[in-house]
């Protein structure tokens, strides 16, 4: 199994519902359950990406309560959850962090709700990510999806998680737990 996995969860540049590109705020939720999701796979680092210091002073706070006093004492799963956390201003940021890490340019796979004739499937990635050790960043979006730069910048791009019906809107950490699981079990 490859150890030199990373997620990263994208504020900005993300669209809005009409298409604008956004900066969304920070969700409890994604930093409770994508930081357990992220424990569970053996996931090296779990950045959440948003350049507000506002926002980031927030995630900070709630990683410190878990990983230091009263709430590292009283919950000792959600302190080691907790503990793959970082934050950073923008994504240049934590591929500078991997390649320290690693000594790796981290490869980037980008995920979407929409589809594209452009994406690999999760079989294949996951061959991909298994036959070696190199340093691969999983890129999550928030609010409408990542933005086409983004996308356009990345080494490949995940298929679509689809279910039977054609409504296909998951929240981001529903769509990380399942496509860990389907990458990295």
């Amino acid at each position: 199994m490859n150890k030199n996995v990373f997620i990263a969860l994208l504020h900005y540049p993300v669209y809005n519902k009409d298409g604008d590109i956004i900066t969304t705020t920070v969700t409890n939720y994604d930093l409770h359950d994508i930081s357990r999701a992220a424990k569970t796979y053996g996931i090296k680092k779990y950045y959440v990406v948003n350049q507000l210091k506002s926002q980031q002073s927030l995630v900070k706070r709630m990683r410190d309560y878990w990983t230091s006093g009263f709430g590292s004492d009283y919950n000792n799963t959600r302190h080691q959850a907790f503990k793959v956390l970082e934050i950073s201003d923008k994504l240049e940021d934590v591929i500078s962090d991997i390649k320290i890490l690693t000594d790796q340019e981290p490869i980037l796979v980008t995920t979407s709700a929409q589809s594209s004739k452009e994406t690999i499937s999760y079989a294949k990635m996951k061959k991909e990510i298994n036959k070696n050790n190199n340093a691969y960043i999983i890129i999550f979006g928030t609010g409408w999806g990542l933005s086409k730069e983004i996308i356009e910048r990345s080494d490949y791009l995940l298929e679509p998680i689809t279910g039977n019906t054609d409504y296909n809107h998951l929240s981001v950490r529903s769509a990380a737990s399942i496509i860990l699981d389907r990458l990295l079990s």
